[in-house]
């Protein structure tokens, strides 16, 4: 696609001046890379010798990261727990230049996947989380009413673990206060995300919400009324190989996928919302911004792991 097609990519300071609040549920992915060489005895699995570990940000925390590797001011509101992952995930948003707003709880262990990696393959994946308790949600709600005075546009990113449980209350208030909520949306249930800017399921998600589709036009129709029935201004299905579907009350925007080697999808759908976020608040109308996220989903998915889209890949993405 060519820079005239995409739009112009928003300037230095557009995008320093640009202001997003996330909100949603916070984790820490942690890997364990090493050499596989043997097949253990007491089971039949292989044995790896772990050479090294490297922790990442992910979920709600991963979408700030990307958010604030593009340039824009970024606030995140989640909950660790009382624990070493909750102090390592304050620090690696220090490093990574996001202004963390986390509530502890210290009933409940902070949210971690933890990823056994041989040659580079996946092997295992161990998963600790809780939901968090009553309490501590209602600290965090007071936290993002303190912040959305300050924040033009505000990411809701849900992986069901619990924190958004009262997210229509949250994207209600936001909405009064007259920011943009963009939405990363889970399970079946989408009533939760009434009268959001922009919700973004992608096309295993989209099918929970609605059922399957025999062609474009059952689909077109689908998503119209789901838009409508929830008063949303827009639907962005996320369609993998097959790009990104734009729903608004003037009709439907598509746009192809980039093509691109895929390597790993884990955290595309994360800077994917950062990207259509940092790209709304510098001032590009949704279009626009959708050309970018899309851009930039096909960038990250090269990359192995949770990973970020800098603005100079952007750039030269457009220009390859």
């Amino acid at each position: 696609m060519t820079g005239a097609a995409m739009g112009a990519f928003p300037s230095d300071a557009q995008r320093a001046a640009a202001r997003v609040l996330v909100v949603g549920d916070v984790m820490l992915d942690r890997y364990w890379f090493g050499e596989v060489h043997r097949i253990s005895p007491e089971a039949p699995v292989p044995v790896v010798h772990v050479s090294r570990s490297e922790d990442r940000l992910g979920g709600a925390a991963n979408v700030a990261r990307n958010a604030a590797a593009l340039g824009a001011r970024v606030t995140l509101v989640g909950v660790v727990g009382d624990d070493e992952s909750g102090r390592v995930i304050a620090r690696l948003c220090e490093g990574d230049g996001v202004i963390a707003d986390l509530v502890t709880d210290a009933a409940v262990p902070t949210t971690m996947k933890m990823r056994v990696l041989g040659r580079q393959q996946q092997l295992l994946r161990v998963d600790f989380e809780q939901y968090p308790t009553r309490g501590v949600l209602a600290e965090l709600a007071a936290r993002v009413a303190v912040h959305l005075a300050d924040h033009d546009v505000v990411v809701f990113s849900d992986y069901a673990k619990g924190v958004l449980t009262e997210v229509q209350d949250l994207i209600a208030l936001a909405r009064a206060r007259g920011a943009v909520v963009l939405v990363d949306p889970k399970g079946d249930d989408y009533s939760r995300y009434r009268g959001a800017t922009l919700v973004t399921p992608n096309q295993s998600e989209m099918r929970e919400a609605v059922g399957r589709w025999r062609d474009e036009a059952q689909l077109t129709e689908r998503a119209q009324h789901l838009r409508t029935a929830l008063d949303l201004d827009a639907l962005l299905v996320t369609r993998s190989e097959h790009g990104m579907t734009l729903y608004t009350a003037e009709g439907r925007d598509h746009v192809d996928a980039q093509a691109r080697e895929v390597f790993d999808v884990s955290g595309a759908g994360d800077t994917v919302i950062a990207t259509l976020a940092v790209m709304r608040a510098a001032g590009l109308d949704l279009h626009t911004a959708m050309r970018w996220a899309n851009l930039a989903g096909g960038i990250v998915v090269g990359k192995l792991g949770t990973s970020i889209v800098t603005p100079a890949e952007l750039r030269a993405g457009v220009a390859a």
